[in-house]
């Protein structure tokens, strides 16, 4: 059983390898280390393909594909598309002694991906709201010490400095305490969503003081990061992605200004903006 398993997380691998192109190997070598079905509870479990069907049997192979797997079906709560996040992960390359923040943890299967990155020399401080993901979490991510898990709202700072915060629920605007998180070149990923429609994945990079690098890549769909929504700003968001989907943000803004037509999305401490970072900060000087 334990080689078939392992065969099973090695096909796993290739198959999140082949879809996203991942090629950074300690990333690779995570998804094929982490064993899923410890974050999933006991089998058989429940999955979402064109339906949500179930698993034959408590077989730990049947988890090793590129589906989501429920973690709480009232709530919609999930265990993440893994190609999804093989792809942005792959991007971020996360590294070796690195200090990450992970929001809305859940059972933590992302987590230990995180923190076998960030490796013994690392942290990793994993935040949920929901109280018994977190004992879930808790209790599955014993074998990462650098790993701390809290019931805390992810929407409420201070945080302390992080190299990467990662955010697993979608938000309709970044919150100037994950901004101020950010160390010098600190990178924030989350799913930037509005309720009507396909939302998009924001990457953005301190780069600089008050301008940073932001891209918005794909399209993306996440239950809701509770605190992080604004119905003014979700309505403007849906318009703005129905525009470009965010293919024009080149940067993001926390400097004092007015609107203007660079503006993609601007809101009140914060502005996707269209303007390339190097002449948002030489504007900014």
């Amino acid at each position: 059983m334990t080689d078939s398993i392992e065969a099973a997380r090695r096909s796993y691998v290739e198959e999140l390898r082949f879809r996203t192109q991942m090629s950074y190997p300690p990333l690779l070598e995570a998804f094929e280390t982490v064993p899923r079905e410890r974050f999933l509870g006991p089998g058989p479990w429940r999955y979402r393909a064109f339906d949500i069907w179930t698993t034959e049997d408590d077989d730990p192979r049947h988890v090793y594909h590129d589906a989501l797997f429920v973690l709480d079906e009232a709530k919609k709560i999930n265990n993440g598309q893994p190609s999804l996040w093989a792809y942005h992960l792959d991007r971020l390359r996360i590294r070796t002694g690195d200090r990450v923040l992970h929001l809305g943890c859940g059972t933590g299967y992302y987590t230990a991906i995180l923190a076998e990155l960030v490796g013994a020399d690392g942290a990793v401080i994993a935040i949920d709201i929901e109280e018994a993901l977190v004992e879930r979490a808790r209790a599955a991510l014993v074998p990462w010490p650098q790993v701390t898990v809290l019931h805390a709202d992810g929407a409420v700072g201070p945080f302390e400095p992080a190299d990467a915060i990662i955010a697993s629920a979608g938000a309709t605007h970044p919150l100037p305490a994950w901004i101020a998180a950010l160390k010098p070149g600190g990178k924030l990923l989350f799913p930037l969503t509005s309720s009507k429609g396909p939302g998009t994945m924001a990457y953005v990079t301190r780069s600089g003081e008050s301008i940073l690098e932001a891209r918005l890549v794909s399209s993306a769909g996440f239950i809701d990061f509770q605190g992080a929504r604004d119905p003014d700003v979700n309505t403007q968001l849906a318009e703005a992605l129905k525009r470009d989907q965010g293919k024009s943000v080149r940067s993001m803004r926390c400097d004092t200004h007015e609107k203007d037509e660079t503006c993609w999305l601007h809101g009140d401490s914060w502005c996707f903006s269209t303007r390339d970072p190097v002449q948002e900060e030489s504007a900014a000087l």
